[in-house]
């Protein structure tokens, strides 16, 4: 065992340990759960403090050997060597100073170790550098790492509803509003409809995603830039955007940026709209298949598991359910993050950890559930045509479309005697003579009844 030091005082710590005291005290103090800091977020730091040690080295704050030394292990803990050392618990106290000392400790440890040089975790590895900046600038840019997973789920999903929308644009179904029968649509129009749903995700992702790439890393403490030379203030984020590809820009307003955290709110608002769509078109597909007897039984979801354990031959919708409880999941934090961005005080808010956490979380939830979705349940969807094609024959509100010519009392009167006599309403209003007959035919044909085109009112009687 080694003995390392700090404000507090002295801990025994492994000998081959690379990270420190400052690490080892979140670990004991923050046992809150297993999860520990999400590998993009670390990622991320061991990035920042490259960037911040090649922009140190140019402007003369640290010596050539130091800042290769850094420099170099920040280079092999970017190839993924000793994942292990990150110790810190996801959910922390203290604004994430214990993930930046993590880090900043890892770093210097090996660095020391490979160059021979000593470095030290705070002087060189955080030279100009406050957690207040570096933690921040890491989460946006992990958060920005996991878009593209995200976006091409999505956009899976969408090319396979668009698909659906074609292969079954002809296909006449019973509309329902507030869980009754409404006017016919069809089956294209229903998967175009939810298409063009998750189209808007993107978009609102996308544009949601553009407030994540300003950072305040330059500004150290509060965003004043205290203790970091003006060559890092103006160069830093530069330095770091030129391997990090994400579009990063430093802010106009350090002080802004360093304090207040509505650019996560937006962020995280956007992935609960895709929850919510996520959840109502998983609500929509379970009803769709029930059944499929005594349900509607119009889709016909692939068969996944067996359903129950007593009941032989019965299958759930599963995967619309797991889609589901992911998104009652991402909503709720949400709230987290938004209370979270809330409770910040004056000029740090010290509970970004809790909102890259669940922020983090969510996309890796919603790229999963995304692709759990597409390929185990919607690119093998069926529909029951046939069935279909029977519910809008018999369903007495096609008579809607009898409206302009007999009235609404009149109409009424018919949907009623439909219903009574388990009648369709074209063969009554035939029947009735109240109409041409010819005009009848035309008027229910299946493109006037979803209004594909408009019946020709000359034709009336």
């Amino acid at each position: 065992m080694r003995i390392d030091e700090d404000c507090i005082g002295t801990k025994e710590i492994p000998d081959d340990a690379l990270y420190g005291v400052h690490a080892a005290r979140a670990a004991e103090n923050f046992q809150i759960s297993s999860e520990k800091l999400h590998p993009l977020l670390i990622q991320s730091l061991i990035q920042i403090k490259r960037a911040a040690a090649q922009t140190n080295l140019a402007a003369g704050a640290l010596p050539e050997n130091k800042a290769k030394a850094i420099i170099n292990a920040c280079n092999e803990l970017l190839f993924g060597s000793y994942n292990a050392e990150f110790i810190v618990p996801a959910i922390q106290g203290g604004a994430g100073t214990s993930a930046n000392m993590n880090v900043n400790e890892v770093i210097a440890n090996l660095a020391t170790r490979n160059s021979g040089v000593k470095i030290h975790p705070n002087d060189d590895v955080n030279l100009a550098q406050s957690t207040n900046d570096t933690f921040p600038t890491a989460g946006k840019m992990a958060m920005l790492r996991s878009i593209p997973s995200l976006m091409a789920s999505l956009n899976r999903l969408t090319k396979t509803l668009l698909d659906l929308a074609g292969e079954y644009q002809d296909t006449i179904k019973v509309g329902r509003t507030q869980l009754q029968d409404a006017v016919p649509t069809t089956f294209g129009k229903t998967f175009h409809g939810y298409y063009s749903m998750f189209r808007r995700d993107i978009k609102r992702i996308e544009m949601a995603s553009n407030s994540l790439k300003e950072v305040n890393l330059g500004g150290t403490a509060i965003g004043t830039g205290i203790n970091a030379t003006p060559y890092y203030q103006d160069n830093v984020v530069r330095t770091l955007e030129g391997t990090a590809k994400l579009g990063l820009k430093q802010a106009e307003d350090l002080i802004d940026c360093t304090q207040n955290c509505d650019a996560y709110v937006i962020f995280s608002g956007a992935l609960k709209a895709l929850a919510v769509d996520m959840s109502k078109f998983s609500n929509d597909l379970r009803l769709l298949s029930s059944g499929p007897q005594a349900g509607l039984a119009e889709l016909i979801l692939p068969a996944k598991q067996a359903g129950s354990s007593i009941m032989p031959g019965k299958i759930n919708p599963v995967i619309p359910e797991v889609v589901n409880q992911v998104s009652f999941e991402v909503i709720g934090d949400d709230v987290t993050v938004t209370m979270a961005a809330e409770a910040g005080q004056m000029e740090l808010n010290a509970f970004e950890p809790i909102i890259f956490k669940n922020i983090l979380k969510d996309e890796e939830f919603l790229t999963n559930a995304l692709t759990t979705l597409n390929d185990n349940c919607v690119s093998d969807i069926m529909v029951n045509e046939a069935a279909c094609a029977k519910e809008v024959e018999y369903s007495a509100v096609t008579a809607t479309i009898l409206t302009p010519y007999l009235g609404y009392v009149k109409t009424t009167e018919i949907v009623k005697q439909a219903t009574r006599e388990n009648k369709s309403v074209k063969e009554l209003v035939k029947d009735s003579g109240l109409l041409n007959a010819s005009l009848v035919d035309e008027l229910f044909k299946a493109d006037s009844l979803v209004n594909e085109r408009i019946a020709v009112k000359a034709m009336a009687k």
